[in-house]
């Protein structure tokens, strides 16, 4: 498994935007004979072969069976991280600095991105030289920015009262230092064209994201740290999965579903509240001839696993967990909980991982937030809620969720990989 373990950090590493983690992902089921769709043109499928489209930071895979398929499943992860986005007109000056103004994106542990090495990733649509615009994928790694903290000496009682950061005033980067007064566009184009070659630069979005590189930790390397484990294991781990395919099933339909924006509610086209999966599934059935009927009764026998990361134990405060509810790194995959349905397990989806983890034998955990936290959610109850398919929520323990630099456990990954490989192919 280490080949997976080292194409795992690659992943990571090449991955700093949704979009660019949908670029690898392409990459790597192309290699593995999955056909490229565009949602533009009509699709012409054929049963026992393998596809993907691509919906900006969102991408769903699929393997059709030899026969009419008779179920479906599922393995659905998001691809988008808590991060700072910058904001359209980002530059302006500060005494003799320049700074970027950004905003919030989802909910990040704010004070991880303090005095950190940062620098830019995402999107761009420029002009061409025939003054046609193009979509760019940018990850400008050669001029590093930074967050400074405020020195203790100015703040003296920081340590005993904890942090406090305004997000309009107190998150913006230093960029560099000048005398010079820019306009709003001239530093960020500046910086564009050291990479890209475009006559005029018509939007962006741009994030802040962390450049330093995943690597192994721990006295034995049992560990990875990174900066987006939350959510890109569960994708990689799906991907991974999928790439195990050798031959179609029978008459199971294997999804790998990768969604946008599920960090800020996924209220997008993108995201787990959007007709996508909807949409790839009504074409699956036109193209194979399935009517509405047999449609239903596919989805009313189908299982959605949404894989999203869970809150290890961290010992430095063990009264934040439930006690008899306590998932610990390297123990086991963790099957979620929630009595309001923040997270979609229910018995009848839950019995399908309890029983495959007993048929693997692997160890299964099982996580319910304390009843005076408030729980978080995942695209599992969305999923459910839009298409009636039932649904069940697992994820592996991790450290600092949310944070810039992010820890979990490498058996739990691989763990995952032969869970997701075993619904797969058992159906």
């Amino acid at each position: 498994m280490s080949h997976i373990l080292t194409d795992f950090k690659a992943f990571l590493d090449a991955s700093p935007t949704s979009w660019h983690a949908v670029k690898e992902i392409s990459e790597r089921l192309a290699i593995r004979e999955f056909h490229p769709l565009n949602e533009e043109e009509k699709w012409h499928l054929e049963p026992g072969k393998k596809y993907f489209v691509t919906k900006g930071g969102a991408l769903c895979a699929f393997c059709l069976p030899q026969k009419t398929p008779e179920r479906a499943i599922i393995l659905a992860s998001h691809t988008d991280s808590p991060a700072l986005k910058l904001k359209p007109l980002p530059s302006f000056s500060a005494a003799n600095m320049i700074q970027f103004g950004v905003e919030v994106y989802g909910a990040p542990l704010l004070s991880s991105w303090l005095n950190r090495d940062l620098v830019l990733a995402g999107r761009v649509v420029v002009t061409n030289s025939a003054g046609h615009p193009e979509e760019k994928l940018v990850h400008l790694d050669d001029a590093i920015f930074f967050i400074p903290q405020l020195a203790i000496h100015l703040d003296r009682e920081v340590n005993e009262k904890g942090l406090h950061l305004n997000k309009q005033e107190h998150l913006c980067p230093i960029v560099g230092l000048s005398d010079e007064k820019n306009a709003p566009l001239e530093v960020l184009e500046k910086l564009l064209r050291r990479h890209l070659s475009f006559h005029s630069l018509l939007s962006f979005e741009l994030f802040l994201v962390s450049h330093e590189l995943a690597r192994s930790v721990g006295l034995e390397n049992e560990m990875i740290a990174s900066y987006r484990i939350d959510n890109l294991a569960s994708a990689h781990s799906s991907l991974a999965a999928l790439g195990m395919i050798e031959k179609p099933s029978d008459h199971v339909l294997q999804i790998g579903l990768f969604l946008d924006n599920e960090e800020i509610g996924s209220s997008s086209k993108e995201g787990a509240e959007s007709p996508f999966l909807s949409d790839v599934l009504q074409r699956i059935n036109h193209s194979l001839k399935i009517n509405q009927e047999e449609a239903l009764l596919l989805k009313n026998r189908s299982l959605c696993v949404s894989i999203d990361m869970a809150h290890a134990l961290n010992p430095n405060y063990k009264k934040k967990h439930e006690p008899q509810h306590i998932p610990l790194m390297s123990k086991g995959i963790v099957l979620k909980h929630n009595a309001n349905q923040k997270y979609a397990s229910n018995a009848l989806s839950s019995a399908v991982i309890v029983h495959a983890c007993q048929k693997l034998n692997l160890p299964c955990q099982h996580y319910v937030c304390r009843s005076d936290i408030p729980c978080g959610s995942t695209v599992g109850p969305i999923v459910a809620k839009t298409t009636g398919i039932n649904t069940v929520d697992i994820g592996c323990p991790q450290l600092s969720m949310h944070s810039i630099r992010e820890v979990m456990a490498v058996q739990d990954y691989l763990d995952m990989i032969r869970l997701l490989t075993h619904l797969l192919q058992e159906g």
